[in-house]
């Protein structure tokens, strides 16, 4: 099976360098000419392709993207992707988008009599490069089973979920509500500052109670040791609550509490802090 792998960046590397080192013919591309030496390098299954149409003749195509619109710009148009790969050939989408985009994806491959594949991935960078990421997967069921060989290697479990939209929901709500956890947290940290409570020892007192989250394990220790070197960045975590409000605002739910972190995270980008992690929301909550 030829593979080719569209974006080795934070996430995507991760997964295109656990291919090469399983022994997967994988020819890789990315703007970032040192993403792909990274990638590359992970063993001798590993090329470098110069132009997307250097990925024509691939059965199977990943695609790890910043935004929905570079997925489309990749994909879709006459100039596209999807308009050079062979008939009976798969599109496995891994970045975090908003199920209309989705939608276009799968409806532009049945066209093109190609199979696509909405995969999410549930963890962090550093879960991808050990290939510890739960994979939520939507599309045709005996796609995903014909890719059977492909999913321990790059993640540690796939849930089938169904269609597409199911797939892209799950990994949008998991980011919402860690985002928004994640502005309540700084929220509580400034409230215990101002009662004179340390924000490490805050942080260990609240382990033990209710407030205990993931964001609070990863992230609390981070905010109080003020260590904002982007692991997640801000941009994209602005990015994602912001498709997932917009998904919810599709099917016309309110959600006030996510849309309130909307507006944090809006405001912090404002204020010049998309570059660094996401946990600098903290530095714009008073």
């Amino acid at each position: 099976m030829h593979i080719g792998f569209v974006g080795a960046g934070l996430m995507g590397g991760g997964l295109a360098r656990n291919l090469i080192r399983a022994g997967k013919d994988v020819l890789v591309y990315d703007l970032s000419a040192e993403a792909v030496a990274r990638a590359v390098g992970a063993g001798p299954t590993g090329r470098a392709a110069t132009d997307l149409a250097d990925l024509a003749g691939c059965d199977l195509v990943f695609t790890s993207l910043p935004l929905p619109a570079h997925v489309e710009g990749v994909m879709l148009g006459e100039n596209g992707l999807l308009q050079r790969l062979k008939p009976g050939a798969i599109h496995v989408e891994l970045s975090t988008i908003d199920p209309q985009t989705s939608a276009r994806l799968e409806a532009a491959a049945k066209a093109r009599g190609c199979a696509f594949l909405q995969c999410t991935l549930g963890k962090t960078p550093a879960h991808a490069e050990k290939a510890e990421e739960p994979m939520f997967v939507g599309g045709d069921r005996a796609v995903f089973d014909s890719l059977a060989e492909i999913w321990p290697i790059i993640g540690s479990q796939a849930y089938y979920m169904g269609g597409v939209a199911a797939s892209c929901a799950v990994k949008l709500i998991s980011n919402m509500v860690g985002m928004t956890n994640l502005a309540v947290l700084a929220e509580g940290l400034r409230i215990g500052e101002k009662a004179g409570i340390e924000r490490g020892a805050l942080i260990a007192l609240l382990q033990d109670t209710g407030a205990r989250s993931f964001q609070m394990d990863v992230r609390g220790p981070w905010i109080a040791a003020d260590d904002y070197a982007n692991r997640f960045g801000l941009d994209l975590a602005l990015k994602d609550v912001r498709l997932g409000c917009e998904m919810a605002a599709a099917w016309d739910m309110k959600i006030p509490a996510m849309s309130a972190a909307l507006e944090t995270f809006r405001r912090a980008s404002a204020a010049g802090l998309g570059r660094e992690d996401c946990n600098a929301v903290y530095k714009v909550t008073e």
